[in-house]
């Protein structure tokens, strides 16, 4: 297992999946990850698992991207591969930059914390199509507020939303893709059902 900024497959077309748990290398974030936790399984009557955030390498003849979702740190949306983004909390939050989320397909991109990586990376597929498909797609991803069941099928969209969104659109097989042993991924299931839903 590889958790380097490069991945396992080195074929010159792919997709690959990283699960890197929530709020590694940020205490804060873990806190309030692991207070959701908690929560959530008392609710559910169900054991505590461990939170992940989903991210994408995308080889393709033209050159590797980073894909994730992530908080707005400047302006500077050029250099990180910028191609969406969308409010945090609320629309009306969504006009100040601390409560915006931006999505990155950064080639040759940097993706923090993924050395922290947990059973990756899941190879997603090795097809040339699927890999452009998903670049060529990620733009029309839906600008929906993180956070937040817009959608109503009992799931918050979030970065892994995004993920899992894309890799519906672009035909990938998600059904194959299992989260890291006493783990979970909130807000995947969103991802596929707007998908679903859109198509």
């Amino acid at each position: 297992m590889m958790n380097d900024q490069t991945g396992l497959d080195r074929s010159p077309s792919g997709v690959s999946l990283y699960w890197i748990p929530l709020g590694a290398g940020t205490p804060v974030v873990q806190l309030s990850g692991w207070a959701f936790e908690a929560l959530a399984a008392r609710r559910q009557h169900r054991p505590r698992r461990d939170l992940y955030h989903a991210a994408l390498e995308v080889r393709v003849p033209e050159g590797r991207f980073m894909i994730e979702q992530a908080p707005v740190p400047d302006d500077d949306q050029t250099t990180r591969g910028v191609v969406a983004g969308g409010p945090v909390a609320s629309r009306w939050a969504g006009r100040f930059r601390l409560f915006r989320y931006e999505v990155r397909c950064w080639k040759d991109g940097v993706i923090p914390d993924l050395a922290a990586a947990v059973a990756s990376p899941v190879t997603v597929s090795t097809d040339p199509v699927r890999a452009e498909c998903i670049l060529q797609t990620l733009p029309a991803v839906p600008a929906m507020v993180w956070g937040r069941d817009q959608a109503g099928v009992g799931d918050m969209w979030n970065s892994n939303s995004v993920i899992a969104w894309v890799l519906v659109e672009a035909g990938c097989d998600v059904s194959r893709i299992e989260f890291p042993p006493s783990g979970r991924a909130p807000g995947w299931e969103a991802g596929i059902a707007v998908a679903g839903n859109r198509r």
